[in-house]
């Protein structure tokens, strides 16, 4: 059992709940594997080889809790890109490192309303900012990344994103050189970033490093926890390893309630009701603080980049288990 842990603000009151305790987890996953599995609805991101291969029929979900339990159906153990999925999780290190308001000044955490890659809201915002969930803002927030030559700044980030899954991560260096092959528009995007000083230090380092970040190989059960340790606080319910402070943790869910799911972030705070964050290699991430993570993997993919069966079972799951932040019952009066 882990030693509680004081807050980090004692002025500051934390709200927090737990999952059902007589709640069929495991039974509730495979039931919505199970009714989804079969949804052929959305298309194979074709940005990349590694992602126009994929097979449409993987789908994997998997359940964490802050206590360190599993749960998990179907391909909850196929490795995928972990794509824009890493934005939450390096913005926490980056804010644990440099702290929350350095990173907001720059970098922003204002919704575009606009598609991921977008250059308008930089140059329609006074000072370039836009916010850490879109491909502007993420670079942006990766040039924030501390240390002095890039190796140390990519251990930096390496490092940090397997104390989040609690494990060792493997990066696909096949799909890292296709990456930077054909990735015109992140460097144009950087470009921008800098000559609007919304960047730090040099904009071709800071893709780079934006790259590798999201050629990582990660599970959907890796999510699961990577979620629930932004749900606790910053501890990762396997390891107890506090990876970042709670201001940070709470800054990535910040972000990801924003513009997690893009354009459609707004579609599914209504319809789930927690923080999540997408990304187009079929991965789906979520916190709810103080109960658990949801992680989720479907390469089929919808209109605005979401995977559409992972969506799904979030919906089901959050309402099944109690999951919505926003969420309430009448007082017993």
């Amino acid at each position: 059992m882990r030693t509680p842990r004081p807050h980090a603000d004692p002025r500051s009151y934390v709200s927090t709940g737990s999952l059902p305790a007589d709640a069929p987890i495991e039974d509730l996953l495979r039931r919505a594997h199970e009714e989804l599995r079969g949804v052929e609805e959305g298309e194979l991101s074709t940005v990349y080889p590694a992602l126009a291969g994929a097979d449409p029929s993987h789908f994997g979900l998997a359940l964490a809790d802050v206590e360190g339990a599993t749960f998990e159906a179907g391909d909850s153990r196929i490795p995928f890109l972990i794509m824009s999925v890493s934005k939450p999780f390096v913005l926490a290190l980056v804010c644990d490192a440099i702290g929350a308001r350095a990173v907001d000044d720059l970098v922003g955490m204002t919704a575009t309303g606009l598609p991921f890659n977008s250059l308008e809201p930089v140059e329609r915002s006074p000072r370039g900012r836009t916010n850490p969930m879109v491909t502007s803002g993420a670079i942006a927030t990766t040039s924030l990344v501390p240390g002095g030559r890039c190796e140390e700044r990519w251990q930096f980030i390496r490092e940090g994103l397997c104390r989040f899954a609690g494990r060792d991560l493997s990066l696909d260096t096949d799909t890292v050189e296709a990456v930077r092959a054909t990735n015109l528009r992140h460097r144009s995007l950087a470009l921008l970033l800098r000559s609007r000083a919304a960047l730090r230090g040099d904009p071709q380092e800071a893709v780079e490093l934006y790259t590798d970040q999201c050629c990582l190989e990660v599970t959907a059960v890796d999510l699961a926890v990577m979620g629930a340790t932004l749900a606790d606080g910053g501890v990762n319910p396997l390891t107890g390893d506090q990876v970042v402070c709670a201001e940070a943790a709470r800054v990535a869910l910040v972000a990801m309630n924003v513009a997690g799911l893009y354009e459609a972030s707004g579609e599914w705070m209504l319809r789930v009701g927690v923080p999540g964050k997408s990304g187009i290699g079929g991965g789906i991430t979520a916190s709810s603080p103080g109960k658990g993570g949801f992680g989720a993997f479907s390469p089929l993919l919808d209109a605005q980049g979401n995977s559409v069966r992972a969506g799904r079972a979030a919906e089901l799951l959050s309402r099944e288990l109690g999951l919505d932040i926003l969420r309430s019952a009448p007082a017993q009066r």
